[in-house]
């Protein structure tokens, strides 16, 4: 059950990693934050990725082996960038009409797909 907790957590924080970092770029198209000045766009990054810290932490100690979890800190890092890149893949498919996926977008995840398979043989 803590892999589960994991990996939830993990959706939930690349969630909010992922607006904190691409969310700005939105609100600017939709011309909500166009006149900001760049330090008050960092300030609201910051505030989002607060949120990220939120889930990805426990994430990581429910999940590392150090604390009893099922995952070694190299398994944990493998499956945090294959869930934010699908978590990434999914904002900006709905958020970002502009911006398409493409057989070598699809080729790297494939790749990344297999570096989890890789990291948890024994």
């Amino acid at each position: 059950m803590q892999g589960v907790w994991t990996i939830l957590l993990l959706i939930v924080s690349n969630v909010f990693m992922t607006f904190a970092w691409y969310g700005h770029l939105k609100l600017q198209e939709l011309k909500i934050s166009e006149g900001w000045p760049l330090i008050c766009v960092i300030l609201f990054s910051w505030g989002v990725a607060f949120f990220e810290y939120c889930a990805q932490v426990p994430a990581n100690r429910i999940g590392s082996a150090i604390n009893g979890g099922p995952f070694s800190l190299v398994q944990l890092k493998v499956i945090q960038e294959v869930v934010s890149l699908i978590v990434f893949t999914v904002v900006i498919t709905f958020l970002f009409k502009g911006e398409g996926i493409h057989w070598n977008h699809v080729a790297a995840f494939a790749c990344l797909v297999m570096a989890v398979f890789f990291v948890f043989m024994k």
